[in-house]
């Protein structure tokens, strides 16, 4: 009979489980199609709005994937800021929304302007999702803010916070004063028109 010390075991253990886990951007026989979730008919909207167009954009800080914490104020006086709230990772929606974004960074960059993505989701999930939505599996090119802890605090602040706990599909454009220039809650069910976002950036000049 062979002998092996424990630690040898728990080595050998831990092979065998790396071995039985996918290699990012692997996702064996099922494309991202069989990854997302149906959620089906929902409410267009359910929140109250608490901000208006003039107003100051309230401050905040989140985390984004790297585990950096990104604060608006970080742009004041230099950046213009499009904040995009999405309902969840891994729904229909949002999966085609992000994806339109990341290919047209040369227009924010036209209008000298910032996109923030924010959901609900935790981080681990965000990293995930965002590996499998970009064509090359490095991400996209803006920051995705998880919103997850305080659960929902900055979309609520926003007025965007849905009574189930995830956010409206909003679009929130910040001018380098930290002035609302645009806001937008849009039917949770549809995908937003990019040229929305292009008008309003237009606007800021």
């Amino acid at each position: 009979m062979l002998a092996f010390s424990r630690g040898t075991l728990v080595t050998m253990l831990l092979g065998v489980i790396a071995l039985s886990i996918p290699s990012p951007g692997n996702t064996g026989d099922a494309g991202l199609e069989d990854c997302i979730y149906d959620v089906g008919k929902l409410s267009a909207r359910d929140s109250q709005a608490t901000l208006k167009v003039g107003e100051s954009a309230p401050e905040f800080s989140l985390p984004e994937l790297s585990g950096e914490s990104v604060s608006l104020s970080k742009f004041r006086g230099k950046k213009n800021v499009v904040i995009s709230f999405v309902p969840a990772a891994w729904t229909p929606v949002c999966s085609a929304q992000w994806p339109q974004y990341n290919d047209a960074r040369k227009v924010f960059e036209e209008h000298d302007a910032v996109l923030l993505g924010v959901t609900v989701d935790n981080i681990p999930t965000l990293y995930a999702w965002t590996k499998q939505l970009s064509a090359d599996g490095a991400g996209f090119w803006f920051p995705v803010l998880s919103d997850f802890y305080p659960h929902g605090a900055v979309s609520e602040r926003y007025g965007v916070l849905r009574s189930n706990g995830t956010s409206e599909r909003a679009l929130f454009v910040i001018d380098k004063e930290g002035v609302i220039r645009y806001l937008e809650v849009m039917d949770i069910n549809r995908l937003p028109h990019f040229a929305r976002i292009e008008k309003a950036l237009a606007g800021l000049h």
